[in-house]
């Protein structure tokens, strides 16, 4: 007999047309494991628990991860400044930006997409065509001489810029290209065996194609929406059952020491008004007065939604992967009711 909360998924699923995968899992078993909808519309191919999914800001995440890695390493430091450890001009950046700053979003720097001032990311690529950025370099044009947006450590400022900088940070350091870098030292400590950051031009089997839907019922993939090859801000692909094993390997300090860890899960600095929700490194984090309910991260993109939860409680893991532009989030919504009853 399904549980109520399989009941539950599967009719939110149907309700809403939800395409994409859905997992949760506590620390014995699988609570739910439930896919709708199509990773190839054009030949009818269904989305399954093994489909690789683009999940966009999510892989944030792995970032704080490689770069904690290399604190650990003693080759950084989390006040390392940027013009240390990065031999790239950025002529009109402050001096006194840490690479703190830049895991906690309040660099100040200016963003090449700034979600508080544009909502088209497709206006991105039409003076720099999406299908020539492949490597992290290949971002730097389009924010590298600009002025800052705000003074070092003044507020939380969403901000993809620095997580490019971080990639090239590790690239660097490690002397190991960023997407190399995460699947040796992340993916394959973590037993990701499916993920990786693939070019949409070669795209590798099981991959779901993102969907752009229009009021009129046609529809569109993401192939021009989006670079060719995710980086260090977000674009890589993973199955649902992968990224619970990411949350197991992290929470479990596989991935990094305890202390590191903690650091890395630490609630650096208010994003809510309502003075409960916080972000660490690359990860966002909600409490309820001095009690943390849940750490997650998410992900949209053209063609791409994306909320993954780990609830200390709980020991709760859920991931929600979807192939079109909205949807992961009110299936989360959904899943709570069910599990913060």
């Amino acid at each position: 007999m399904k549980t109520n909360i399989e009941d539950h998924i599967t009719d939110v699923m149907i309700e809403n047309d939800f395409s994409g995968t859905v997992l949760v899992k506590n620390a014995k078993k699988t609570l739910t494991n439930k896919s709708n909808g199509y990773a190839n519309r054009s030949e009818d191919i269904i989305n399954s628990s093994d489909t690789r999914f683009g999940i966009a800001s999510g892989c944030k995440l792995f970032t704080a991860i490689a770069i904690c890695q290399l604190v650990e390493d003693g080759l950084l430091s989390f006040d390392t400044k940027l013009k240390d450890c990065l031999n790239i001009s950025f002529p009109y950046f402050d001096k006194d930006i840490t690479i703190h700053h830049l895991l906690t979003h309040t660099a100040g720097i200016p963003d090449y997409f700034d979600e508080e001032v544009m909502d088209d990311f497709e206006e991105l690529w039409i003076k720099n065509p999406m299908y020539l950025i492949r490597t992290l370099e290949d971002f730097l044009p389009l924010f590298q001489n600009q002025s800052m947006k705000l003074k070092v450590g003044e507020r939380f400022h969403y901000n993809n810029a620095g997580y490019i900088l971080l990639g090239l940070i590790i690239e660097q350091t490690s002397q190991v290209k960023f997407a190399d870098y995460i699947q040796e030292k992340i993916f394959k400590k973590s037993r990701m065996a499916d993920s990786g950051y693939f070019e949409f031009d070669s795209l590798p089997q099981r991959t779901a194609f993102g969907y752009i839907d229009f009021p009129n019922g046609t529809w569109k993939t993401n192939i021009y929406s989006l670079p060719v090859k995710g980086g260090s801000d977000g674009g890589a692909f993973v199955t649902v059952n992968d990224m619970a094993n990411l949350w197991d390997a992290l929470i479990n300090n596989q991935l990094l020491s305890e202390e590191n860890t903690h650091q890395l899960l630490t609630p650096y600095i208010n994003t809510r008004d309502d003075g409960n929700g916080f972000y660490g490194y690359g990860v966002w984090i909600e409490k309820n007065e001095n009690e943390i309910l849940k750490y997650h991260i998410m992900g949209y993109d053209p063609g791409v939604s994306f909320h993954s939860a780990f609830y200390p409680n709980t020991l709760i893991k859920t991931v929600i992967c979807s192939n079109k532009s909205d949807g992961a989030y009110g299936i989360m919504k959904e899943i709570e009711k069910d599990l913060l009853k």
